[in-house]
């Protein structure tokens, strides 16, 4: 597991927050955490979490793989280099947005639910605290997307439980999780949405820190991040009524949906 040395919070800052009880948050600051398959899925919860930033919340990024078949506009670069890239750009995103980077490492597009993962992930859950999560859709085209929906839904609800010993104490409740929506022709069922017009275009700029996959767009499909994400954004601003919003619907698990308000 590889880390990223930023650290939005103090020490006394988090354990105060784990002492007030995370029923009890409505209203106070949350840890935020995206819990992706590769370095830029987070593309659709940035401007979410950049939002959730300006409340007082502390922002986590975990990715589960390296990242580093990602190439497609450099198909013959191996895999320690490719790896490093991805590590790097992703780390300066979560630096600009002011959070916090952990890196799984796992081997990209061969991405598998192990005993020793699910301890690694949940481990990851415990350190950050985390309290409300965002993953994959368990619809994807991608299947290293599926997988990392799988095991957040198994190791979000075990995170809480002392049985499974991890270095980070468990969590005092598991925290919520949302889905975002996945690229392609599926049909995703959004049930909440955040109006990200004032967050769009820091979002837009964030997401240039990916710079291997803005080529690497732009060679498979002719056009950048930024307008990518202003299609989507777009589009699911106008069914609620703003220039741009994100799109949700709650994972259906144990602990996950909460009474309380947690998006911003």
């Amino acid at each position: 597991m590889i880390r990223d040395k930023v650290v939005p919070a103090s020490r006394a800052s988090l354990a105060r927050r784990e002492r007030t009880g995370q029923k009890e948050i409505e209203g106070k600051a949350m840890n935020v955490v995206s819990v992706m398959a590769h370095q830029d899925d987070e593309m659709f919860c940035l401007g979410t979490m950049l939002k959730c930033k300006k409340r007082g919340d502390s922002l986590f990024f975990i990715t589960i793989t390296d990242g580093s078949k990602g190439f497609v506009q450099n198909p013959g670069i191996n895999r320690k280099k490719a790896a490093a890239i991805r590590h790097r750009e992703m780390s300066a995103l979560a630096r600009a947005a002011g959070g916090r980077y952990i890196n799984l490492r796992e081997h990209d597009e061969f991405l598998y639910d192990t005993p020793e993962l699910r301890l690694r992930l949940i481990e990851a859950l415990r350190e950050t605290r985390a309290q409300l999560v965002f993953t994959h859709f368990h619809n994807d085209y991608n299947l290293d997307h599926v997988s990392t929906h799988h095991l957040v839904k198994q190791c979000a609800m075990h995170a809480p439980l002392p049985v499974l010993r991890t270095k980070s104490k468990p969590l005092s409740e598991a925290p919520a999780v949302f889905l975002i929506e996945p690229h392609g022709p599926i049909l995703f069922p959004a049930t909440h949405y955040t109006d990200i017009s004032g967050e769009f275009e820091e979002k837009a700029e964030l997401l240039l820190c990916h710079d291997s996959q803005e080529r690497a767009m732009k060679a498979a499909l002719g056009t950048g991040l930024k307008e990518l994400c202003a299609k989507t954004a777009a589009f699911r601003g106008q069914q609620v009524g703003c220039a741009y919003a994100e799109c949700f619907c709650p994972m259906e698990a144990r602990g996950a949906v909460k009474t309380y308000q947690v998006l911003p």
